[in-house]
């Protein structure tokens, strides 16, 4: 028989290694683009790749900092971009990802799912928000939806497709 304890850890194991297979089809989709292909659009909005990897980078810090713990360190440069471009090089960009990520990891891993938000995310939508398992849950939405993103993006590229970690 489960325990209520062993069922909580069971849970948020699961939601932990979703949420990590996530992120690694983000990066590995994008694995092998050059700096030219992750800073061109392909669709009229004008995203580019690594716009949303940055937005992704973003997202793990606003929920898992700013709305999990009511605390972020300041960002090292200012939101002065069009939305989902970037004009910081890859390796920048890619090095704040998995800086977020981590720090995302640390705050999953040192909280109780069942803990409500210190901070508050704004608008109406904010009160949607109860504790850190829906912060996770909308965590592992946000980057699968962008990862599909991703996915049209790299075929439109190079014509890649089925990138990611099997």
């Amino acid at each position: 028989m489960t325990t209520a304890a062993g069922e909580g850890e069971y849970e948020k194991q699961a939601l932990t290694e979703f949420l990590a297979a996530q992120r690694s089809s983000v990066l590995a989709i994008l694995d092998g683009l050059d700096e030219q292909a992750l800073t061109t659009p392909v669709v009229p909005s004008g995203w580019t790749p690594l716009g949303l990897v940055e937005h992704l980078g973003y997202a793990e810090r606003h929920w898992f900092q700013e709305v999990a713990t009511g605390t972020a360190e300041p960002l090292a440069w200012p939101d002065d971009h069009a939305p989902l471009t970037t004009p910081r090089p890859p390796e920048v960009v890619f090095a704040f990802y998995r800086e977020q990520c981590r720090r995302s990891d640390a705050v999953l891993s040192a909280t109780p799912l069942s803990a409500p938000p210190v901070g508050r995310h704004p608008g109406p939508d904010g009160d949607d928000v109860t504790d850190l398992r829906w912060i996770v849950l909308h965590l592992i939405e946000e980057t699968a939806r962008h990862a599909g993103h991703l996915d049209l993006a790299r075929e439109l590229l190079d014509g890649r497709t089925g990138l990611g970690p099997r």
